[in-house]
C-alpha cells in the first residue's frame, strides 16, 4: 500500500469517526431536548477500582454511566507502556430494552453483538457443568439456593461457601427503581464476564447477591471476595480481590462526551461474529 495509502486509509478512518461523532452528538442533543418534556433524565455515574491482595494500586478501574435506560460501561487498565495512564480496553453498551449488549474493541476497532437469549443460554449450560464438578467450590457455586450461607448485618452482606467468602457493604438506592436498574446491569456484567473472559468461580453467587442487595434497596458499594486456593489448604494465605464502587446520582464534565465518543466507535467499528471477535490480536513484529 506504501505510506501514502496508509496515509489515506487512516484518514479516511478518521473522517468516518469524526462524522460518526457529530452525528452521536447531534443524537444526545435532541434526546435531551426531548428528555425536558415529560420525564427527568435517569442518570447514574458508578465508578470502580479492583484490588488484588491488599494491593493499594488498582489492577483495573471503570467507569459506567446509565442514562435513559442505556448502560454505558468502560473498562481501563494500566497502559502496556506504564508511561500513559489508563486506557480503555473495552466498551460494553447495556441495552435492555433491546435485548442485547454490544461491546466494543476500540483498539482493534471491533464490535459484536450479544443477545439476551445467549446469555440464558449460557448461564443454564454453565450452571449444569458447575453441578457435575468434583470440585466443592465449583458445585457449591451451581447454585442456585444460597440460602443457608447468607448472612445480613444492616447494610452488610455475607456468602460463605466451601474455601471461599463473598462481603458486600452497600448504600441505598435513591429508588427500587435505581436498584433494580443496577441489578439488572451487574447480572448482565458478570454473564459477559463469563462469556467473554472465562475462567474462576462461576457467576451465580454473584447473581444471588446482586438479587437480595436489590431487594433491600441498595446498590453495591464494596465487595470482597476471599478464595482459598489449594496453597492456602497447606499453610499459603488465601487470594483477596477488592472492589471499590462510588456512585454519584449525577453526571460530571466529559461524561456525555465520552458517550458520543462511544457512539461513534459503534458506528465505525467492525462487526464480527463472537468467535472473531474473542481471536487473540496478532503478535506486533
Amino acid at each position: 500500500m506504501g505510506w501514502f495509502g496508509s496515509f489515506q486509509a487512516m484518514n479516511h478512518r478518521f473522517s468516518r469517526y469524526a462524522a460518526a461523532r457529530l452525528f452521536a452528538a447531534a443524537l444526545l442533543s435532541f434526546a435531551a431536548v426531548a428528555s425536558r418534556g415529560d420525564e427527568p433524565e435517569a442518570l447514574l455515574r458508578v465508578e470502580s477500582e479492583v484490588f488484588v491482595d491488599g494491593g493499594k494500586e488498582p489492577v483495573a478501574r471503570s467507569l459506567t454511566l446509565f442514562r435513559n435506560g442505556l448502560a454505558w460501561d468502560f473498562l481501563q487498565r494500566p497502559s502496556a507502556t506504564g508511561k500513559d495512564g489508563d486506557e480503555i480496553t473495552e466498551i460494553v453498551l447495556h441495552d435492555p430494552a433491546r435485548e442485547r449488549a454490544v461491546v466494543v474493541d476500540p483498539q482493534r476497532n471491533l464490535k459484536t453483538q450479544i443477545d439476551s437469549l445467549r446469555l440464558e443460554r449460557l448461564s443454564a449450560s454453565l450452571a449444569a457443568w458447575a453441578r457435575k464438578s468434583d470440585d466443592r467450590l465449583v458445585q457449591w457455586a451451581a447454585g442456585p439456593d444460597f440460602g443457608d450461607g447468607f448472612r445480613e448485618q444492616d447494610s452488610k452482606l455475607e456468602l460463605v461457601g466451601p474455601r471461599v467468602r463473598y462481603e458486600v457493604e452497600f448504600a441505598a438506592a435513591t429508588s427500587t427503581d435505581e436498584a433494580q436498574r443496577y441489578r439488572k446491569f451487574a447480572d448482565t456484567a458478570m454473564l459477559l464476564k463469563a462469556l467473554l473472559h472465562p475462567g474462576g468461580i462461576p457467576p451465580f453467587p454473584r447473581l444471588a447477591i446482586n438479587r437480595r442487595v436489590a431487594a433491600l434497596g441498595g446498590i453495591p458499594a464494596a465487595v470482597t471476595l476471599e478464595i482459598d486456593s489449594k496453597a492456602a489448604l497447606v499453610g499459603g494465605r488465601p487470594q483477596v480481590l477488592r472492589s471499590v464502587h462510588k456512585v454519584h446520582p449525577r453526571f460530571v464534565g466529559g461524561d456525555l462526551e465520552r458517550i458520543e465518543d462511544a457512539e461513534a466507535h459503534i458506528a465505525v467499528a467492525e462487526q464480527v461474529d463472537l468467535a472473531a471477535f474473542m481471536e487473540p490480536p496478532p503478535a506486533k513484529p
